[in-house]
């Protein structure tokens, strides 16, 4: 076929194909099963998927060019055969190279579990990197956000805008990947996503504009607040179609100074990293990372939500009988705040006991959304017949006040690093399981296993962590 013929086939009703590379493939009875939404493969309708899989190359697997050659019809003939695909990933920066990749394009790497747990702030450099397309190159002096929406004065923020007609905010937030130890799930079953392990999260010191400030600025009040049930976030990274990332928070969150939302321009005291937003960034605490849109060149008021790929058909959750062939999107709501969840950082997996000695150190993190603070971490070596409460690192909250039993517990935004001793029994297949689960300020726990959570997506794994070990 010629890449003209296949143009002709960009509709249901006349059969949608595609190629790639030298193939020509009928996709039409695959739309409704692609994992991303049959209105996503449409992009490539009559064309090419090249492009698109250079940009996500998630797809550059054999087990999804296998799927694919299930459909092939023919192969692709004339000029459009030997046309060479720009790579949208050609500059981008430079990373640490101690950082754990999960994925080159896009990039998205772990913090090193060496780094978790042994201090409170995360370095910039070593903070862990989602991305979902290629990093904009942004010029800081010709930057601008645009605030519009239901309500408001259509207005365009400067970066000196933003730090010159606003009051600087610090706020100390931790920030956690939506599939953070989404390795565990495919224990269970597999799913569909990086193979994050325990090192998608991180906290930093990040300053900046509170929305609140910026949204009242723009005319929101008490008026035309009643009107609005959504803050929508656009960045400036996208697709080949043009199409940004998105994502919104409840109008509840943006607006209040407690919630703490900032457009922030700085990341533990430093202008932020190209990977984390440069030049602004959403930072939203206590939700996920995935509505803390980088790179932001948009804020939108509205009645709804984001209508983002990444808010109606991704970071949501499902019962574990759901999958891809049944799975309604629209039946769940898009994941804001995080579930309470808690990490062993050391000792590592695969780690060798020589004796063995009769108790072992162990430390790790704890980490609740919402603003919830942790009040316990239980450590256990004999498969949760007996518990060891974990030492926790003082907690504070949105005011730098100590958090006591007596508090109310309400926007402690960062995680909680612990560590205790835990007596250990004796082996009898040579091997002892530590496990570890945290409690939070609303008395909300983890569960014991992640079969019960399972998700098509991978999301939100919380099950209690276990790491083990070999006795000698």
């Amino acid at each position: 076929f010629t890449g003209e013929e296949v143009a002709e086939h960009c509709t249901r009703d006349k059969r949608v194909w595609v190629t790639y590379k030298d193939g020509v493939y009928d996709v039409t009875d695959f739309l409704d099963m692609h994992p991303g939404g049959a209105q996503r493969l449409m992009l490539a309708a009559g064309g090419a998927l090249d492009p698109f899989w250079a940009m996500y190359a998630q797809h550059n697997t054999d087990e999804v060019r296998q799927l694919l050659e299930d459909y092939r019809i023919g192969k692709l003939v004339g000029a459009a055969a030997t046309q060479q695909v720009a790579d949208p990933y050609a500059n981008e920066p430079k990373r640490h190279p101690a950082l754990v990749v999960r994925s080159q394009q896009p990039f998205n790497a772990e913090t090193p579990v060496d780094v978790l747990g042994t201090s409170r702030l995360t370095p910039n450099e070593l903070f862990y990197v989602r991305n979902h397309l290629p990093v904009p190159h942004v010029d800081p002096a010709s930057w601008s956000v645009r605030v519009e929406g239901e309500g408001l004065k259509r207005v365009e923020l400067s970066l000196k805008d933003l730090t010159t007609k606003f009051k600087k905010h610090t706020v100390t937030a931790t920030l956690q990947c939506t599939g953070n130890r989404r390795d565990q799930f495919n224990d269970v079953k597999k799913v569909k996503g990086l193979e994050w392990g325990i090192g998608a999260i991180g906290t930093a010191e990040f300053s900046g504009a509170r929305l609140s400030d910026v949204l009242a600025y723009a005319g929101l009040d008490d008026d035309t607040i009643d009107e609005i049930e959504h803050i929508q976030f656009e960045g400036l990274d996208s697709d080949i179609s043009g199409t940004c990332y998105g994502a919104s928070i409840p109008v509840s969150k943006a607006v209040s100074r407690h919630e703490d939302v900032i457009l922030a321009y700085e990341m533990n005291g430093k202008e932020l990293p190209h990977d984390h937003g440069f030049p602004v960034r959403i930072v939203a605490p206590g939700i996920t990372g995935a509505r803390c849109v980088k790179w932001l060149s948009r804020i939108i008021a509205s009645k709804e939500e984001s209508q983002s790929h990444w808010q109606q058909k991704d970071y949501k959750s499902f019962s574990p009988s759901v999958d891809w062939d049944n799975v309604d999107w629209s039946s769940a709501p898009a994941v804001q705040e995080t579930n309470v969840q808690s990490a062993i950082c050391e000792p590592r997996p695969g780690g060798v006991l020589e004796g063995p000695p009769d108790e072992i150190e162990v430390r790790g993190y704890a980490y609740s959304g919402g603003g919830h603070a942790i009040i316990r971490v239980d450590v256990s070596a004999d498969d949760g017949e007996t518990w060891t409460t974990a030492e926790l690192e003082p907690v504070y909250d949105r005011r730098y006040r100590l958090a006591s039993l007596s508090s109310t517990f309400h926007w402690n935004w960062a995680w909680t690093l612990w560590r205790t001793s835990v007596p250990l029994p004796e082996s009898k297949d040579g091997h002892i399981k530590l496990i570890c689960r945290a409690v939070d300020s609303d008395y909300n726990t983890q569960p014991e296993s992640p079969a019960a959570i399972w998700n098509l997506r991978g999301v939100l794994n919380n099950a209690w962590h276990e790491v083990v070990l070999s006795v000698e």
